[in-house]
């Protein structure tokens, strides 16, 4: 998405699964986002000084690091960096809850999440800087 006078919107997904990282930024890509796709947290954070994200994407349950503490960890690098975390497990509203015990509030959507859906949420907090948090969708990516 290209914001106007401006670069494309620089978008980091994180997802253990490389099927489901590919396919995401394979949409965000056709829709005009500068997406890079990770399928290892450590890899994104060493990646971030280097190419500050606008938007983080990531899976909340993943075996290096949970999705919670990457954005943690890439909101203190990159204070201006929106986060959308998405997660089709159940452990997913503790790790939402003991992020905001501590003063963070991200976005959430329920996988599976239809294309539109995601991309509406994207629109949402790229252009608005605003998240409703909320489960949408139901049909597989």
């Amino acid at each position: 998405m290209l914001v106007p006078n401006s670069l494309p919107v620089r978008v980091f997904i994180v997802d253990d699964e490389y099927v489901i990282a590919a396919t995401l930024a394979t949409i965000l890509k056709r829709s005009g986002y500068a997406a890079t796709y990770f399928t290892n947290p450590f890899e994104a954070l060493a990646r971030v000084e280097a190419d500050s994200p606008d938007l983080l994407i990531s899976d909340v349950v993943m075996p290096e690091m949970s999705g919670v503490d990457l954005a943690i960890h890439i909101r203190a690098a990159c204070p201006r960096c929106k986060i959308l975390l998405f997660s089709g497990q159940a452990q997913t509203a503790n790790l939402l809850r003991a992020a905001r015990d501590k003063g963070h509030d991200f976005a959430l959507l329920t996988k599976p999440v239809h294309p539109a859906d995601l991309l509406a949420e994207i629109g949402s907090l790229v252009e608005n800087g605003k998240a409703n948090e909320s489960a949408v969708g139901q049909i597989p990516v």
